[in-house]
């Protein structure tokens, strides 16, 4: 009986840590799948794929097949995904120094560079073949396209040795309303080449605007970015005449794709806020006023993109 209990308690401080161990390790795994998952920046991401649909409702002029907009937009997904999580691996020394992006998987540990860098282009490589497969070769070629223009030319060069690195550097995160376009057409026209110029011009302010709230965590980086290099009173006028350019850009859009009433009244409207928000920057040069532009400029592409759904779909009757 003595010899029994002896054997059960070991057999039980055994099993506690060989749950414990496989606790562990099971942790470690979840902290791992998160990191991937935070390397793509999903939720920068969804902003891109809000691009994605609408455009493809235009191209289409009524709604595509869900499976086409599906393909498109897991493509999409791992395309931008792939993007981000290289510019997080490029960015990794520098990551940890600025307060917005001290968490990052990389600066924290829990992942390693080389993991980082293998899922990045592991998603990439499948991005293109997913959307070779299942769309068509032009929208592979664009995802793959911009994240080489991302990586290479804003994340590598202009990033660290340039002050128009976001102005030149938003070209990537245009490249989505192509990308819907080309999956339906399977080519290239003037509508989504307007709405390329569009996203392309609302892209400095947007980011400026962050940039502004986060100056002195650039400085500290030594990023030039646009307010760090020529104050914010300087910044702010930039962030008004590009607003007032996406303003014109998106009133330019209703005639070269035939829009509607609907799309072109809430154009007017939703611009000559934005136009207004970046004037109250220019005014007040603070960080309050910057952040209400930027929550605000998410907003505005959101109901902007809707509109254009939403006036295509009623004109089309569907």
């Amino acid at each position: 009986m003595k010899f029994d209990l002896v054997w059960w308690c070991g057999f039980f401080r055994s099993s506690l840590g060989l749950v414990a161990v496989t606790s562990i390790q099971m942790s470690s795994l979840r902290e791992k799948l998160n990191g991937f998952i935070a390397l793509m920046k999903l939720r920068v991401v969804e902003l891109l794929l809000v691009t994605t649909v609408p455009t493809m409702i235009v191209a289409e002029k009524g709604f595509p097949s869900i499976s086409l907009i599906l393909a498109t937009l897991f493509g999409g997904t791992l395309a931008a995904g792939g993007s981000n999580a290289i510019n997080m691996y490029i960015d990794r020394d520098i990551d940890h120094i600025m307060e917005r992006t001290k968490n990052r998987p990389l600066v924290t540990g829990v992942l390693r560079p080389t993991e980082a860098l293998v899922f990045a282009i592991t998603i990439e490589i499948l991005a293109f073949l997913w959307l070779w497969k299942t769309v068509n070769f032009l929208s592979a070629a664009l995802a793959v396209g911009a994240c080489l223009f991302y990586v290479f030319i804003y994340s590598l060069w202009l990033k660290r040795t340039s002050s128009s690195n976001i102005v030149i550097g938003g070209a990537a995160g245009a490249a989505p309303v192509l990308i819907g376009w080309s999956s339906v057409t399977n080519s290239l026209d003037w509508p989504p080449v307007v709405l390329f110029a569009l996203i392309f011009l609302w892209t400095p302010p947007h980011f400026w605007a962050l940039a502004i709230r986060y100056k002195e965590d650039y400085s500290s980086a030594r990023i030039p970015m646009l307010p760090v290099v020529s104050g914010t009173q300087f910044t702010g006028s930039k962030m008004v005449l590009y607003s007032l350019e996406v303003w014109a850009t998106s009133l330019l859009f209703a005639p070269v794709a035939g829009m509607g009433v609907i799309y072109f009244c809430g154009a007017l409207i939703l611009g000559a806020f934005f136009v207004f928000l970046s004037l109250q920057v220019r005014r007040h040069q603070n960080e309050r006023a910057a952040m209400r532009l930027f929550g605000y400029s998410i907003t505005y592409l959101t109901l902007l993109f809707l509109l254009i759904a939403i006036d295509e779909l009623v004109r089309s009757g569907f």
